[in-house]
């Protein structure tokens, strides 16, 4: 019989070291009987603790945490509003960043056309996003056909193959290449205001679309072929959008009764030309403008993956501090030109009154403790995004200073002061992210960032999810 090397016996001892150091370190930190006992016993049910014991089991935590004086003192007077008409709704969607997008652009359609009221088609375009997106996501899959299955963007493109969220630039993208039409030429369907069912269904299909594209790969298959495929799948994509959301138009007929009551002739329009006729706005003209304390400042960063459109844009944006945003966007409100901003809507603000206010809910005096942390330590550390985009219309100025801001809301006219927020300046500071705003409001040092070659960063970046 062999005697076993020095060699062997050498890494067999190192094996068992490794796994015997592996057990400890398992075994370390777990939540043993002991330390429940010192949990226990540093427990006391004071009077504080019992009232909240008693209030909280009984009630919702956000009508107990609710700040009364908040409500006592705050109203709804701005020294500057810019006239819109009617609150639009996304309904159980994540279209946010779409409806913000046409939102900005509604008020100038009403007022060239002395219009009581108007609205773009979210669902027409939302059409066109879901399709562009199920191709970027089939292009994916043929660019990263050799990864694995478990590389960290093929991860995340699985993920969610058509997503609702978006960004401005998903807006831009879309309007450049299919225009725009009036709602009721493609009204909302169930599935557009409700898009769960059909997201979950069409994303089924998109990821066995996905496993045969993986397999044509291992077979060999060419590019072209990979591509031929590829467009066989759209087109049952297509089908499926179709029977959720209906056909989108290629030219439409459309007339409009002014608000003296005078009705236009009939006429036929093409998605593309109803837009430079109604709406005639370059929007490359618009850039987005960020605020990140947990990145460098003065700088172009780009999301990698973030593009609706495989020939489209990523999202992109300069970072600066608050205070240079919060003056742009004064700068832009005071003269008329609503804002498309992004902020993380789950933080102190409430859809019964309509407010935004750092103050608003108590939480630390129900708990006795302290929850604050910066606003880059709550992007780095997962507890706050931007991920709700609406328009800034309003704007209340004291002492030359921004005390509140008029928001209008994509939730409906039930919700909220009837569809609109009042969103106090010191929430601005903490839950606002992003802003979209003409070139003509922002400073010259800031456009020059623009010509920056942008910082990549990952689809996963922090503090950079989908808008919904």
């Amino acid at each position: 019989m062999r005697r076993p090397s020095k060699l062997k016996i050498a890494f067999v001892a190192e094996l068992v070291l490794i796994l015997s150091a592996s057990s400890l370190f398992a075994g370390e930190g777990a939540l043993e009987p002991s330390t429940i006992d010192k949990i226990r016993s540093a427990f006391k049910m004071d009077s504080h603790t019992r009232a909240m014991y008693n209030s909280i089991t009984n009630n919702d935590i956000t009508s107990l945490a609710l700040n009364r004086d908040m409500l006592r003192w705050h109203n709804e007077i701005f020294s500057h509003k810019i006239e819109t008409k009617g609150i639009t709704n996304q309904k159980k969607s994540g279209r946010c960043w779409l409806f913000a997008g046409l939102n900005i652009l509604r008020p100038k359609v009403i007022e060239n056309n002395n219009l009581e009221s108007f609205e773009f088609s979210q669902n027409y375009l939302a059409f066109w996003d879901k399709l562009e997106k199920a191709n970027c996501f089939l292009e994916n899959i043929i660019e990263f056909a050799g990864r694995d299955i478990l590389d960290r963007e093929m991860e995340f493109i699985l993920r969610k193959p058509i997503p609702d969220g978006g960004y401005w630039e998903n807006v831009v993208n879309l309007v450049e290449k299919y225009g725009v039409v009036p709602h009721e030429i493609m009204p909302e369907t169930n599935s557009s205001g409700n898009t769960s069912l059909m997201n979950t269904l069409i994303s089924r299909k998109l990821r066995a679309d996905a496993v045969k594209l993986r397999n044509m790969h291992e077979q060999k298959k060419s590019l072209k072929e990979l591509r031929a495929e590829k467009t066989k799948m759209l087109a049952h994509v297509y089908k499926m959008l179709v029977l959720n959301l209906g056909r989108p138009p290629h030219e439409f007929q459309w007339r409009f009764e002014d608000a003296n009551s005078v009705v236009s002739k009939i006429r036929t329009y093409s998605p593309k030309s109803f837009y430079e006729e109604f709406v005639n706005v370059d929007l490359r003209q618009y850039v987005d403008i960020f605020n990140d304390p947990s990145k460098e400042y003065g700088k172009h960063y780009s999301i990698n993956l973030t593009r609706n459109v495989r020939d489209g844009d990523d999202a992109h944006f300069v970072n600066v501090k608050m205070q240079i945003l919060k003056d742009i966007a004064v700068k832009a409100v005071l003269d008329d030109e609503p804002i498309w901003f992004a902020c993380d809507v789950g933080k102190d603000q409430s859809r019964e009154h309509g407010i935004m206010a750092m103050e608003l809910f108590d939480y630390d005096s129900i708990y006795m403790t302290d929850m604050a942390m910066t606003k880059a330590q709550r992007s780095l550390f997962r507890e706050s995004v931007p991920n709700h985009a609406m328009v800034f219309i309003g704007v209340d100025m004291q002492d030359e200073k921004p005390v509140k801001w008029l928001v209008e809301n994509s939730w409906g006219d039930e919700k909220g002061s009837k569809g609109l927020w009042t969103l106090y300046d010191s929430w601005f500071d903490t839950n606002v992210y992003s802003i979209i705003v003409k070139k003509e409001y922002v400073p010259e040092a800031v456009l020059k960032i623009f010509e920056q070659p942008a910082i990549k960063r990952p689809v996963w970046d922090p503090v950079y999810s989908f808008v919904r």
